[in-house]
């Protein structure tokens, strides 16, 4: 019988929490394996979730950039869609991101497993392959990096299929533009594959529980961005609790919901019915009850400040655990805890951590919203500034939005940024910065911004923190 193959640690899961901790590990020193169910590496993110929905949304931003804006720029044409070639975009950038993770895992040592780890217990780890075959890892150190999976509705069947009704891994994946097309659920993804299919032509309803947009999301922000999309054709039923979604032979689905706070119910008919209700931890068939590893009564894997979980050696990241259901934060997290393994100090500052829409235009968010920081009482300054009076704005057509700025109200000190407007998910990286380092909004505002640029609206906004007045409006 061959020797068992002994490790540092093992990483159960590559997406970018697992495969960032694996790497981060392996340049500290340690013999790292990871280990993943795919085919590929990457997990969710790069395979079916954050890569290949960018693509799409920058795919239909261009077509529909195309026939209703080049114009304006002295740009005369007449688009025509092939999305079968787009879809072929799409597939080539996934393709790219993930063998480059099996690139990555070869230039710095990590070993590769592909089949489904389980914890048999305490410094062993399970390798299922597709085979029948199983294999046994031995490890000084676990990392639970399994990210997350789609939730569904409660208190409603539901039946994914590829074509009626789905989920946000066939939403990227649909082989015609629908007539017709229902999001159910106003959070990010929904919102982002429903701005998809909208430009590429469907007529999109979004049917939302909650009375507003983007759930925790600064409430201006929310209310300011939804109108953009009602321009954009989107109409959105809120404050609506759906009850039932119903496949017809002949093709087609519908949706039927009732006032959240009671009241008649409703139907509605589409083509495609889009569940984006939000997303759970994924810990099933890990061996997390036998090896004595605690969840929540979310289903998420509990941990302490170290990310260690009531298992000695046994360690949690990324979606599986309590907080934002992001990629950079899974990032973040496999960083600091390769560090902290590796005897180093490392932390991850929760309240620097940006949010982003990457629709069109983009939505981004970092620190506390105004509702927040009503309900702790802090006394707080709003600075802001719309991209309508920015030059550089103007010359790109992209005028759409504005940056908002918190400040402490007597020490100045930034509390919160958030962006609707042109390259927010990128402007909102200064904010953070900033954060990161307890400065304030002055220090923005004197920091020399190139014009004309977009981030001088970040300057602008800062002024209007700072000094109360904006140089430019």
């Amino acid at each position: 019988m061959a020797d068992t193959p002994t490790y540092d640690l093992v990483v159960i899961g590559s997406g970018p929490g697992g495969y960032v901790c694996a790497i981060k590990a392996a340049q500290l020193g340690m013999k790292v394996a990871c280990v993943e169910k795919r085919k590929t590496y990457g997990g969710t993110c790069l395979n079916v979730g954050c890569i290949p929905s960018k693509a799409l949304l920058h795919a239909s931003e261009r077509f529909h950039e195309a026939g209703h804006h080049y114009a304006e720029l002295g740009i005369k044409v007449s688009p025509e869609l092939d999305l079968p070639a787009m879809m072929s975009h799409k597939d080539k950038t996934v393709k790219s991101n993930v063998d480059g993770i099996a690139y990555l895992f070869k230039k710095n040592k990590v070993d590769g497993y592909i089949g489904t780890g389980s914890i048999e217990a305490q410094g062993s780890v399970k390798v299922e392959k597709d085979d029948g075959s199983s294999e046994t890892l031995s490890a000084r150190n676990i990392v639970i990096a399994t990210g997350s999976e789609v939730s569904g509705i409660p208190g409603v069947d539901l039946t994914f299929d590829a074509d009626t009704i789905v989920s946000s891994d066939w939403a990227i994946a649909l082989e015609r533009v629908p007539e017709t097309m229902i999001i159910v659920g106003g959070g990010v993804i929904g919102l982002e594959l429903g701005s998809v299919w909208s430009r590429l032509g469907a007529k999109v309803t979004v049917v939302e529980y909650l009375d507003k947009v983007l759930g925790p999301m600064d409430g201006e922000l929310s209310t300011s961005f939804q109108k953009l999309l009602v321009k954009q054709g989107i109409t959105f039923k809120l404050g609506a609790k759906v009850t039932g979604v119903e496949k017809h032979e002949g093709g087609g689905a519908s949706v039927t919901f009732e006032p959240a706070k009671g009241g008649d119910s409703e139907t509605l008919e589409a083509d495609v019915v889009l569940v984006a209700t939000g997303r759970r931890a994924f810990t099933q068939n890990l061996g997390l009850e036998n090896a004595g590893v605690k969840t929540d009564d979310r289903g998420r894997v509990e941990i302490d400040e170290h990310f260690k979980t009531s298992v000695d050696g046994i360690y949690a990241i990324g979606d599986v655990v309590r907080g934002a259901m992001l990629a950079h934060k899974a990032e973040d997290e496999g960083v600091a805890l390769a560090e902290q393994l590796a005897g180093q100090s490392a932390h991850v500052n929760y309240d620097a951590i940006p949010s982003v829409v990457y629709t069109a235009p983009e939505v981004a968010s970092v620190g506390k919203t105004e509702e927040e920081l009503k309900k702790a009482g802090i006394e707080y300054k709003v600075g802001k500034f719309p991209f309508m009076a920015n030059g550089r704005a103007r010359a790109m057509l992209a005028t759409d939005g504005f940056v908002k700025m918190l400040v402490d109200a007597k020490t100045d000190k930034l509390l919160g940024c958030h962006i609707l407007g042109a390259q927010a998910g990128d402007l909102i990286v200064e904010a953070g910065l900033i954060m990161e380092f307890g400065g304030s909004a002055e220090d923005i505002a004197l920091t020399s911004h190139a014009h004309p640029s977009l981030s001088e609206a970040m300057r602008e906004a800062a002024m209007a923190a700072a000094y109360g007045k904006p140089i430019h409006i």
